[in-house]
């Protein structure tokens, strides 16, 4: 899987970029391409939601470099880039595809790529022991077996991944398959994909990596929105139907997903895909790494009208300072233009079907710890070794797992190699929620809470990772190999 760097890359690299230079930005007035520097010049001001590049993940490649984001505007920069962009380029699937990636690592820091939700041999996953150094490749060939869905890739070298997302390495996958087609779902200007994340006010310092005792033990939390590396962003949207693929890629924030008019987002999909059915909800709480598929139908508002979608408010006992987590925010600013199209017909009342994963054949408790000791964030005791097998598990067997949360802190728990099953959750808000039907690969598991989920390895054996996913506490420790045999 590793290569030495080599000129073919270098110029299918160049080629690449001029190509996404001259990418029209294509559809509604108020969107612009990531390589377009439409940053507000006033603090308050908000620019175009930048549309991320595609590029089809057969023969695609990935260059992570130091770089200046569209946000910018000339100013110096401390961000990294896959491509030049933040976000890097959309990679795009089908079902029963075979993606074929080369990444190249630019950066003076050892990188690997993860695709995050993606389910992929061991090989393939981006495990930190697979991590290159500056100048080398790595190069990535998997079947795409899971169905459509909004997945993402990250880096994920050992201690290295919060300050490397942190700095702007992150991208979107998506998948599609005949059932998803099937459903007429809005596409082109009409799919918006939305990456949140939380970032300092001043363009200088927003991609600047440094962390005190307090963002060591929270997880670094800023106040100021950026969605798709822009800050405050804005979006025109006309009166059609529209779907929102909604991507949690900041470093500790959680979010509650809502419009201001106290509209219901009807969702349609998680973080494995479609649901089995619409739902509509007034809010959805969004931890880090997960993903949210949301439609919303404009033709009943105004010509003229602004709306936001925002965070709003909740509590978290014992989160303090300038930006605590659960604070409001008001993500991207929705304004309605032109004139209203034709009522879009009902969505179907069945999206997929979801097969139940049935009874256990065993069980296992993971407590999440985060406390005041050196190295705080543990999981059932242990702080993280690369070389260290902790869980052993049979290929093909299901088994309940139970993730407890006994700290003051959210801790969104991440599981590579599969999907799982929500199957209950006890304390704190108590029960299992709308959007956490179906498959997921990400939960959110807040403050003295209980999950419990269902899980089966059935693709592929080898080494897997499960962790959770404040980039924070997953560098200091909160992580455990997981060996499927």
């Amino acid at each position: 899987m590793r290569r030495a760097g080599g000129a073919l890359s270098r110029r299918r690299f160049v080629g690449m970029a001029a190509g996404a230079a001259a990418a029209a930005a294509g559809g509604l007035p108020l969107v612009a391409s990531c390589g377009d520097p439409q940053e507000p010049a006033g603090p308050g001001a908000r620019s175009p939601l930048a549309r991320p590049e595609d590029l089809p993940a057969s023969g695609a490649v990935l260059i992570a470099s130091h770089g200046r984001p569209a946000s910018a505007e000339g100013r110096p920069s401390a961000a990294w880039l896959y491509n030049g962009a933040l976000p890097g380029p959309t990679l795009r699937a089908r079902r029963g595809d075979t993606a074929t990636i080369r990444f190249r690592n630019w950066l003076f820091d050892a990188s690997i790529v993860h695709w995050h939700g993606l389910v992929v041999p061991a090989h393939a996953d981006g495990h930190p022991r697979d991590a290159i150094e500056r100048e080398a490749d790595y190069d990535y060939e998997f079947p795409l077996v899971q169905r459509a869905g909004t997945f993402w890739y990250h880096p994920h070298a050992h201690q290295r991944t919060a300050e490397q997302v942190h700095r702007g390495l992150a991208g979107f996958f998506i998948v599609t398959d005949d059932e998803e087609d099937a459903l007429g779902l809005p596409s082109g200007a009409e799919e918006v994909l939305l990456m949140l994340q939380d970032r300092d006010a001043d363009l200088s310092a927003a991609y600047a990596y440094g962390t005190d005792a307090t963002d060591s033990m929270h997880g670094i939390l800023r106040g100021t929105p950026y969605g798709n590396g822009i800050r405050l962003p804005t979006l025109a949207v006309a009166g059609r139907r529209y779907r929102f693929r909604v991507l949690n890629a900041s470093h500790a924030r959680v979010y509650r997903l809502a419009l201001d008019t106290g509209a219901p987002l009807t969702l349609i999909g998680n973080d494995g895909g479609l649901l089995p059915a619409p739902v509509p909800v007034s809010a959805v709480d969004l931890g880090v790494g997960e993903r949210i598929d949301f439609v919303v139908d404009f033709g009943g508002v105004p010509a003229g009208r602004r709306l936001m979608l925002k965070s709003l408010p909740f509590s978290v006992p014992g989160s303090a300072g300038p930006w605590p987590q659960g604070m409001e925010m008001d993500l991207l600013d929705l304004v309605r233009v032109g004139g209203a199209g034709a009522p879009p017909p009902p969505l179907p009342g069945v999206l997929s079907t979801v097969p139940p994963l049935g009874a256990p054949a065993a069980e296992r408790t993971f407590e999440f710890q985060s406390t005041a000791d050196a190295g705080m964030h543990r999981i059932n005791g242990l702080s993280f070794d690369m070389e260290r097998v902790d869980v052993e598990v049979p290929f093909g067997q299901v088994e309940r797992w139970s993730f407890r949360n006994d700290s003051a802190l959210p801790h969104p728990v991440h599981l590579h190699g599969t999907h799982f099953q929500v199957a209950a959750r006890q304390g704190g808000r108590g029960m299992v929620l709308p959007w956490e039907a179906g498959w997921k690969d990400t939960v959110l598991v807040m403050p003295q809470e209980t999950v419990d989920v269902l899980v089966r390895f059935d693709a592929y054996r080898g080494l897997f990772l499960l962790h959770c996913h404040n980039l924070q506490h997953e560098d200091m420790g909160m992580m455990l190999n997981v060996d499927v045999r």
